[in-house]
């Protein structure tokens, strides 16, 4: 399979190859923006299967390609014995594909998002509007991003999401200084999350859902059943003091966690704006 590109309204390119679908916008020189992510783009897939087996293996051994060395990075703060570079090749990629934008481009202002792990770009005065939502659609409220801020990454994860899960976030949106920072957070985070041995959560091994997986056979969540607001509660304050320490640690900016209609959220007050609860489950 060739990697394709097409143009979407809203002067956005959409770029595909096999599993990695990213949408790009750019305010500038967009043609010749868009011309290079195209470039780069196309060497992605083949640079990280490279690689892959490595990739999928704890974080110990510093890997070659350029990607790779940008999961690594990101990842290492987080190794565990457990966690992989794969943490944050979403927010990487986009990371990779958005530097060769810049570095060919006068841009004032360009995303590259990869199924929401976003990297950005900002100069002057430009800012960035974000919504976040939640896996079945409901808004969670908006980001406003500033050039001022340090903010360059922003990363969804939860186990209602695409990603397999240890812990029950329905949600955890994180801002970081990159992209792939925010998208090894996002994850954690997300794993923080979690009320452990608790009769209505559901749990299997990783590699029984995905042949695919990472993971092996680590217990990951299938489903949640309805809890008590003190039992959400107590979930979503394990993922607090996790994000605390991400953030004293200099990992992150700023979190929100969602659980079946509580939240908590930490850093930045001025640039989160309008946060409301996640919805209550049915």
């Amino acid at each position: 399979m060739q990697a394709q590109a097409v143009l979407l309204p809203g002067d956005r390119l959409h770029l595909s190859h096999g599993p990695i679908d990213l949408i790009i916008g750019a305010d500038g020189a967009r043609e010749a923006a868009f011309r290079a992510a195209f470039t780069r783009f196309e060497t992605v897939l083949t640079e990280l299967m490279a690689e892959l087996p490595l990739l999928r293996t704890p974080v110990s051994t510093k890997p070659k390609g350029k990607i790779a060395r940008r999961m690594y990075r990101a990842a290492l703060p987080h190794a565990d014995g457990l966690t992989t570079p794969m943490i944050c090749v979403a927010g990487a990629v986009a990371e990779e594909v958005l530097a060769a934008m810049v570095a060919t481009s006068d841009l004032t202002r360009a995303y590259v998002n990869n199924g929401g792990d976003i990297a950005l770009h900002l100069t002057d005065d430009a800012c960035f509007n974000i919504a976040i939502a939640s896996p079945d659609g409901h808004s969670l409220g908006s980001v406003t991003i500033h050039s001022t801020d340090a903010i360059r990454g922003i990363a969804t994860s939860g186990q209602r999401g695409r990603s397999l899960s240890l812990g029950i976030a329905d949600a955890v949106t994180v801002l970081a200084h990159s992209a792939a920072m925010a998208d090894a957070a996002a994850t954690k985070l997300g794993n923080a999350v979690d009320l452990p041995d608790h009769p209505a959560i559901a749990r299997a091994p990783a590699n029984n859902l995905r042949d695919d997986t990472d993971l092996g056979a680590t217990a990951v969540v299938t489903h949640v059943g309805a809890l008590a607001q003190t039992n959400v509660a107590r979930a979503l304050q394990r993922g607090e003091t996790a994000a605390t320490a991400l953030q004293k640690a200099g990992l992150i900016d700023g979190a929100a966690l969602f659980l079946q209609g509580q939240n908590r959220t930490l850093g930045l007050p001025d640039t989160l704006k309008h946060l409301t609860k996640a919805p209550q489950h049915a």
